[in-house]
């Protein structure tokens, strides 16, 4: 799609239904056929990395592996859609840019690629558990924004590089995660 390729070379603010005409070689009048306004074709592509995101965490949490596996494999599944994706990460969490309660389809993918976590975490901790699951998504959530725009993409230069640090710093996380409780986080802990 002309409008994630324009999101991830320039970013949000280069998104104009006339750009992404321009840049899919169709008809200044085309996109309306698909799309209100801009705000229409942001939510589409958060809907879409949201749905390509339930499918990759999902993705990595299959198979007979140990709890720590999965709690690493989802991490990794995790980050590695933010850098591959980087410029629709970067608008999927943000409620300026594309109101869930405006954009029902956005909202409905966003829900569905939380499901992957919440049954990792039973996976994990043999039960669900809303705190926990949390925790394991703030890590890999600010591991990923750390990589995309903060220092550690600096220091970590190339992607082999980034993904051992990733796999190594979710795989240290979660055996100590796993270490430190023999059952989940409570409302009162």
């Amino acid at each position: 799609m002309a409008a994630r390729a324009l999101l991830d070379e320039e970013g949000v603010g280069a998104i104009s239904m006339r750009e992404v005409t321009r840049r899919a070689g169709v008809t200044h009048q085309a996109p309306y056929h698909h799309f209100a306004d801009r705000d229409s074709i942001l939510a589409e592509l958060v809907a879409q990395g949201f749905d390509e995101l339930a499918q990759r965490l999902a993705q990595a949490r299959k198979g007979g592996q140990t709890p720590l596996q999965c709690l690493s494999a989802s991490g990794q599944a995790y980050i590695a859609f933010a850098l591959d994706q980087p410029g629709t990460f970067r608008i999927m969490f943000r409620q300026d840019l594309c109101d869930p309660l405006r954009h029902e389809r956005a909202s409905a993918a966003g829900m569905r690629a939380h499901q992957p976590l919440q049954q990792m975490v039973v996976v994990a901790y043999g039960q669900a558990d809303a705190q926990w699951a949390h925790m394991h998504w703030a890590q890999a959530h600010g591991l990923a924004g750390l990589l995309l725009d903060g220092p550690l993409g600096q220091q970590l230069r190339t992607p082999v590089q980034r993904r051992r640090f990733v796999r190594e710093m979710l795989d240290t996380f979660a055996a100590q995660m796993l270490a430190t409780t023999s059952a989940p986080l409570t409302a009162s802990s």
